[in-house]
């Protein structure tokens, strides 16, 4: 009497941990690329925000601090209520600035995103990746310029 033997040989089970392997070598740098794009992302959305109140203030020629642009500090950039992130000059134009740290992907930390108004009230974002170590061009967005 012969008995069947069911199962996998060693050798199939080698080839599958291989094949997984290769796709994760492939899926983990393609992950970490995605949610570091979605962080500049945020921190861009986020700070787009406060132009709204930036420009009430200049309208208003109220005083625009952190208090009166409604200013929360992001997990994801470094400085708190005390660091100013608005410069506005005599013409009326200035910008809104912070400095990408805190909780970010390894390399995104010293990233300047920077929002900048002209006198006549164009808005334009700007992101400056010279303190960073891990810049990529791929996370770059669309409506930003990188210095």
């Amino acid at each position: 009497m012969h008995q069947c033997q069911k199962g996998f040989t060693l050798i199939e089970l080698m080839i599958v941990v291989a094949i997984l392997g290769i796709l994760a070598a492939v899926a983990i740098p393609i992950l970490h690329g995605n949610v570091a794009k979605t962080q500049v992302s945020r921190v861009v959305g986020e700070l787009g925000n406060y132009r709204t109140a930036f420009e009430a203030g200049l309208q208003n020629n109220s005083p625009i601090n952190n208090d009166t642009l409604g200013y929360t500090p992001s997990e994801l950039t470094v400085g708190g209520m005390a660091d100013q992130i608005a410069t506005v000059n005599p013409d009326g134009s200035g910008h809104i600035e912070v400095t990408m740290g805190g909780n970010v992907q390894t390399g995104l930390a010293g990233i300047v995103i920077r929002f900048e108004r002209t006198a006549r009230g164009a808005w334009s974002c700007v992101i400056d990746p010279a303190a960073s170590s891990g810049w990529k061009t791929s996370y770059k967005l669309a409506n930003c310029t990188v210095n």
